[in-house]
């Protein structure tokens, strides 16, 4: 699809949803607020920039600046771009939600795969002074990784979808410091009827009375016992197996990284940048990979 194309799609259906709904969750504006660059034409530029690649806010709006003035006439100056985009930090949360919505209907029938990933404020030694976003960041460390940090964790449960993407239907964010296991013992009422497929740290000792209760067959690789050497062959088996059917999510945050550069927060100043940084990467990852690929 042509640049032009793109755009073109990711305003008109801006502003389809921001009309319909999303402008109750818009940061209300001063009575004297300049408001010619509307609220869809920054929340449009925003997902264009991060679809085209563009890591930081900065690059969109240079880029914006130098090629796109003929479409956004009224950009305002960077500073107050960013203000404005900080405004609509919770409309980015609530449009993801929409984009899950609308592909969850396509996509029932298939087994969960659940995982989490880093985004990162501060790295490794550079965590102890970090304060950014205190409200919810706090300082974890990432298995996967080897990464201690300081920012927040992404939670994914999505549906596996042969030969493709799984398609996310819950995405959460906890502080650093919230590991896997903590969180999916709070959203795990929320899923019935299914089986879900989790790394190690998913692994829970009531799983047989979760599946009882909620026909929730958490699946996950088998864990060796104080002072076991190796695991018997079946055990091998089991985790293998479950190890492929999960690679998928591992392979879905690998993209939306290549494609955002969401797991890198150091530029953010804030925590409704954190919040814009986020909620609105993703939404433009699962925006293109829903609407956008040819």
């Amino acid at each position: 699809m042509h640049w032009q194309e793109r755009l073109i799609t990711i305003y008109l259906y801006v502003c389809k949803h921001y009309q319909q709904n999303l402008w109750v969750y818009s940061q209300r504006m001063s009575n004297y607020a300049d408001l010619s660059f509307s609220d869809e034409e920054v929340i449009a530029l925003y997902l264009f920039g991060v679809m085209d690649k563009h890591r930081e806010i900065k690059q969109t709006y240079e880029y914006a600046d130098r090629h796109l003035r003929s479409w956004f006439p009224r950009l305002p100056s960077y500073v107050a771009f960013v203000q404005r985009l900080n405004k609509m930090a919770d409309v980015f949360a609530s449009l993801l939600e929409i984009i899950q919505q609308e592909q969850e209907a396509k996509n029932q029938g298939q087994v969960w795969l659940t995982d989490s990933f880093p985004v990162a404020l501060a790295k490794q030694g550079h965590r102890f002074k970090a304060c950014v976003a205190r409200e919810l960041a706090d300082a974890g460390y990432c298995a996967t990784k080897k990464l201690y940090y300081y920012g927040v964790r992404v939670h994914v449960v999505g549906r596996r979808q042969p030969g493709t993407l799984p398609t996310p239907e819950y995405i959460g964010v906890t502080g650093a410091s919230d590991y896997d296991g903590k969180v999916f013992d709070q959203i795990r009422p929320q899923l019935h009827n299914n089986e879900l497929y989790g790394d190690k740290a998913y692994h829970r000792p009531d799983a047989v009375a979760v599946m009882r209760a909620q026909n929730l067959h958490v699946l996950t690789p088998v864990k060796k016992q104080k002072g076991q050497k190796y695991l018997e062959p079946e055990d091998q088996w089991l985790s293998t197996a479950v190890s492929r059917i999960r690679q998928p999510i591992e392979a879905l945050f690998a993209w939306v990284e290549e494609k955002t550069g969401i797991e890198c927060a150091s530029k953010v100043r804030s925590y409704n940048g954190l919040m814009v940084h986020v909620f609105g990467k993703l939404a433009a990852a699962l925006f293109f990979w829903n609407y956008l690929r040819v």
